[in-house]
């Protein structure tokens, strides 16, 4: 599925009127209205609240806390737990971060915001060639796309939502600084638009098991990482740069866009795959609570090897 004009669509709001609908509205109601506060107010309450979520989703708790004790072995108990509770502090900010990429203007997105690298994008596109802006998952991931999106016109991939209500808002929300918006699994089209020389941002890094996937290291854990990055690459003739976001005391952000990967998608995929774990090692270490430990990243394991969670 293709959003590319789907955008000036009218609302549907006779589909959601139905009281199972009310939560979602309620919901969306609040955080707009909390979004008119001072950003750096917004900020204090998404921590609060990420606190209370540690509480509320103990799965979800249970899920960071192993991936902390397996990834950072060296730390101690006490700042492992220290890390848990800062981890789901920056996943109730990022409530709001995403809020701001929603309803804030361009001015005040580029105002929070310090791209290092943005040069390599530019020459990049100045090639004609595809691009594939491959990154990670990080608790303000929505609204460091939205702003990296401001300066180069950039597609992505998405996964919708099983709330229709939420994933139509979303994808609304996302077409105003995104396009084309595609799913995930409609990489025919993704590999066309590369072909055309459009851009697409293409976060790599969850569990899908081991379709197209391969087992490798990651924080010296055996991860089932997919390789179809390589295989986008090559088939979309399209060059490859990674970028990773960082959330800044202050409030700020800093994006770094690294160079273009040379190679990249030659036929190595096990090659390509590792470089890409090493790359994204690298910058979560710079602030290890803001990346998304929520997900079952170990879910998948080698033959023989107990699950983890």
């Amino acid at each position: 599925m293709t959003t590319e004009t789907a955008q000036q669509d009218r609302f549907p709001w006779q589909r959601f009127i139905h009281p199972r609908f009310w939560p979602t509205w309620i919901g969306l109601g609040v955080l707009r209205l909390l979004s008119l506060l001072p950003f750096n107010i917004q900020l204090s309450i998404g921590r609060q609240l990420g606190r209370l979520a540690r509480y509320l989703l103990p799965r979800r708790a249970h899920i960071a806390r192993t991936n902390i004790r397996l990834c950072f072995p060296d730390l101690s108990a006490e700042q492992q737990q220290q890390l848990l509770k800062k981890h789901f502090e920056a996943i109730g900010m990022g409530i709001f971060e995403t809020s701001l990429s929603w309803w804030g203007s361009d001015d005040e997105l580029k105002s929070r915001v310090r791209i290092a690298g943005l040069e390599h994008i530019k020459q990049a596109r100045e090639s004609g060639k595809g691009l594939l802006m491959v990154t990670g998952h990080f608790s303000m991931m929505e609204l460091t796309g939205h702003m990296l999106g401001l300066h180069n016109p950039t597609g992505a991939l998405y996964r919708p939502m099983k709330n229709p209500l939420s994933d139509l808002l979303l994808l609304r929300a996302r077409q105003r600084r995104l396009g084309p918006l595609l799913t995930r699994d409609n990489t025919r089209t993704m590999t066309r638009c590369l072909r055309r020389g459009q851009a697409i941002f293409y976060a790599y890094d969850q569990n899908y098991g081991l379709d197209h996937a391969l087992f490798i290291p990651f924080f010296g854990i055996p991860a089932a990482t997919i390789t179809a990055t390589s295989r986008f690459a090559a088939m979309g003739k399209a060059t490859v740069i990674a970028y990773f976001p960082r959330r800044q005391a202050d409030g700020t952000y800093v994006i770094t866009v690294h160079p273009p990967l040379e190679g990249f998608g030659a036929g190595n995929d096990e090659q390509d795959t590792r470089h890409l774990n090493t790359l994204l090692e690298q910058a979560i270490l710079e602030a290890p609570e803001q990346y998304f430990w929520i997900h079952r990243r170990f879910k998948t394991r080698p033959a023989g090897e107990p699950a983890v969670y």
